[in-house]
């Protein structure tokens, strides 16, 4: 492991069937108000909203309704949320959902007291927050972005055509979250997909960095090998408690900061995928795996030996007789197989985004330095001429 770091992660998990019985234990915690947030309304067809809402009666809560958190949260109801939280003077934000919700709670959390612009303040200045923050808690329902441990929050920003990612310190992290595998079999299939590749690029970002053999990567690898076993039994039944359940916890810990520790860790192909998100709307998971297979062909060169490392420890590829720029192919083509097997989007043309959109599609993209290589604006231009 190179260089020095602190590891905190304050959230609590309960995992399991019976993982919303610790609901009430946690809401004892909490003052009498809170703001329940949630998406489209899914989980009041479901059942999962009336289990939320028994709990919050039963511990004698004032519910501040807070619906309608769309799958890419906007800036504008950022801002209704905040307003809206402040007003109520609310104690707790209960996030019931997924990634989306969950980001966008912890959005109005650090907002609803700020005296600043959010949008400035911590997606343009990348500020942490200082002013009150209130607690929030999840009810996760969908597996995917790990943001039930961690203090990521993407916001989308349409009038800039802008979708950003602020990572907040462990004040920010949600308290407790409640993992139930069986809440997210009310998922439709095409978003648990794009949650499975969504759990993958994760741990890839964190992956492909760095040259040192590091206690991380080796983790990642057998994360990797058991969300490639887990993602083909769910696609073949999704059903599957033991698979789902595997997925679940997989994806919380690909990105609840464990893995990326003595790590540099990439990001681009995030930076690239929420691009497209700004412009199109597009499904999260969907988009980075669009651009992944361009990105990550394009810097092969400059991370050969982590590559085909891949081929050997994630995909079993034989590495006798074969240089290492021959296995890195096959890890790769290993990969694609494996996204064109479980079906995700393929290319951004299908996702709604065009060659006229370039131009902007750069424009979006942030350039990060933690990977092997440091984009140029012609070869971001050419990632997505790729992707098309």
């Amino acid at each position: 492991m190179n260089g020095n770091f602190t590891y905190h992660n304050p959230t609590r998990l309960h995992f399991g069937e019976n993982a919303m019985e610790s609901l009430a234990g946690e809401l004892a915690g909490y003052g009498p108000v809170v703001m329940l947030c949630y998406g489209g309304g899914s989980i009041k067809r479901n059942g999962i909203y009336d289990q939320v809402v028994a709990a919050l009666e039963s511990a004698g809560k004032t519910i501040v309704e807070d619906g309608g958190v769309m799958p890419n949260p906007t800036l504008e109801k950022l801002l209704d949320g905040a307003a809206k939280a402040k007003a109520n003077n609310v104690d707790l934000i209960l996030a019931v959902g997924g990634g989306s919700t969950i980001d966008y709670a912890k959005a109005v959390s650090v907002s609803a007291w700020c005296e600043e612009a959010p949008w400035q303040k911590y997606f343009t200045r990348f500020e942490e927050p200082s002013c009150r923050i209130i607690p929030v808690g999840s009810v996760l329902t969908m597996a995917g972005t790990g943001s039930e441990m961690n203090g990521g929050s993407v916001i989308t920003n349409h009038a800039a055509n802008l979708k950003v990612g602020k990572v907040f310190g462990p004040a920010v992290f949600p308290k407790f979250s409640i993992l139930n595998p069986r809440f997210t079999f009310t998922v439709p299939r095409r978003q648990m997909v794009s949650g499975i590749y969504d759990v993958m690029s994760h741990i890839m970002e964190q992956y492909f960095s760095g040259t040192d053999d590091n206690t991380s990567d080796h983790i990642a690898e057998g994360l990797m090998r058991s969300l490639v076993v887990s993602s083909r039994a769910a696609v073949e039944n999704p059903g599957d408690y033991e698979a789902r359940s595997n997925i679940m916890w997989t994806a919380t810990w690909a990105l609840n900061t464990l893995i990326a520790m003595g790590k540099t860790t990439d990001w681009e192909v995030h930076m690239l995928g929420q691009a497209v998100s700004a412009l199109t709307d597009a499904t999260h998971g969907m988009t980075l795996a669009a651009v992944s297979l361009p990105y990550y062909r394009l810097i092969k060169p400059h991370g050969l030996g982590k590559f085909a490392r891949f081929a050997k420890n994630v995909w079993g590829i034989a590495a006798e007789g074969k240089s290492d720029d021959r296995l890195a192919d096959e890890g790769l083509a290993a990969l694609e197989a494996w996204m064109r097997e479980i079906g995700v989007a393929m290319n951004i043309s299908e996702l709604g985004a065009t060659e006229a959109m370039i131009p902007d599609l750069v424009k979006a993209t942030f350039r990060l330095d933690g990977g092997y290589k440091r984009l140029t604006e012609e070869e971001v231009a050419e990632i997505f001429r790729q992707s098309l």
